[in-house]
């Protein structure tokens, strides 16, 4: 077979296939040679360091840390895929979850409540098994369940060859192929003796190998980019950089799609570990201030709320704060579901809706004189803000 090799080889292989057409065959992790640590990688390697420090800090002097975490799970869900094509907002999940069905929500929600679900399923795990080949094959399979490219093998390493490129491309024309089926097991299994091992590299940093070698092998037909991201998640629980699983980077790369893109390409043509380190560096900077921000406004935005009921509800002012704590974790509701927590009357329950959206607490999205629904206006903007 012909080859035609990255600088140095240093990332691995491309190979000319007996059809033709060259597929990546990776290099094991470590890089080799060795990352080489620049004064600009070190200082951002310290920011990083610095900055998910300074998020795990907040998150938890939060009333209720796990809260946060719904949110920011849903919130990644969403972002993740949309860079998949999904039309489904922050709002069409909530509201499915909560089975408060519209007719105009987007078909697509059922593929952003999978991402939810296949989340919570391997941050379950992760407390009986480590990050692994066994457990992102058990993600992938919650992922794709019943869903678009759920007859893709949910579940299964890939036994065909996918590739990467422009909508209507060919295996000759893509931009990247990856390597051929019967070399994604081994190509795996080195890929999870470096998640056990690290070779002496900070956390992060392995976290970032990891993350790009994944993307690369593209073990499954389908769904390798939202299990990639899934992954960086899992890496930085199991890795204890953070004691919530409150960092996910689909919105940095969603904003930088094309860098993110050229930059894992340049690792395999050029061998540029360095380039896509620093990327990812960047990113876990700029996404841990942003949530740090997000923290301190919920917490500032929680004591508003809290005032504003006491002086506007007299003595309903009880009701009304149970109604803000269950709004943290179910933020799209209708006045039977307000009924059911207060175990009120009907009239009791429209009265306490009413008077917690004259406060700009809650607000009406149907528009319907009937069967209404109801958002907690101020919190869920606090995520829309970045979710778009």
């Amino acid at each position: 077979m012909n080859r035609t090799e990255n600088k140095d080889g240093r990332s691995g292989h491309y190979v000319r296939q007996p059809s033709g057409y060259r597929a990546f065959i990776p290099a094991s992790l470590p890089p080799n040679p060795s990352l080489e640590f620049s004064d600009l990688l070190r200082e951002k390697l310290s920011q990083a360091d610095y900055a998910l420090g300074r998020l795990d800090g907040a998150v938890l002097t939060l009333p209720n840390p796990d809260l946060f975490v719904f949110m920011y799970v849903r919130k990644e869900a969403v972002l993740s895929s949309q860079i998949e094509g999904t039309q489904s907002s922050l709002q069409n999940l909530l509201s499915a979850e909560a089975q408060l069905f519209d007719p105009d929500t987007p078909k697509d929600v059922s593929e952003v409540a999978n991402y939810v679900r296949a989340m919570n399923h391997g941050l379950a795990r992760l407390a009986e098994i480590p990050v692994s080949v066994r457990l992102i094959r058990e993600i992938h399979a919650e992922l794709m369940k019943g869903v678009r490219g759920g007859q893709l093998a949910p579940g299964e390493l890939r036994n065909s060859q996918n590739w990467i490129g422009p909508s209507g491309c060919t295996l000759a024309t893509a931009t990247f192929v990856p390597p051929p089926p019967y070399e994604v097991p081994k190509a795996l299994n080195d890929w999870e003796i470096f998640l056990h091992d690290g070779a002496g590299l900070p956390p992060m940093v392995q976290v970032g190998l990891a993350h790009a070698q994944f993307e690369t092998i593209h073990p499954f037909l389908d769904g390798n980019g939202r299990v990639g991201r899934l992954l960086i998640a899992f890496l930085l629980t199991e890795k204890s950089l953070l004691s919530k699983p409150v960092l996910y980077l689909s919105h940095y790369f969603k904003i930088h799609r094309s860098e993110y893109y050229d930059r894992l390409q340049k690792v395999r043509d050029a061998g540029d570990w360095e380039g896509w380190v620093a990327f990812f560096l960047e990113g876990v900077i700029e996404v841990s201030r942003e949530a740090t921000q997000t923290a301190a406004l919920i917490m500032r935005m929680r004591e508003d709320y809290r005032s504003r009921i006491i002086e506007n509800l007299g003595r309903a002012a009880a009701n009304g704060q149970r109604v803000l704590d269950q709004l943290f974790d179910h933020p799209i509701v209708s006045v039977a579901t307000v009924r059911q927590w207060l175990d009120i009357t009907p009239a009791g329950a429209n009265q306490i809706v009413a008077r917690l959206e004259g406060i700009g607490m809650l607000r009406e999205i149907t528009g319907y004189a009937r069967n209404r629904r109801f958002r907690f206006e101020p919190y869920l903007r606090l995520f829309e803000d970045v979710v778009g």
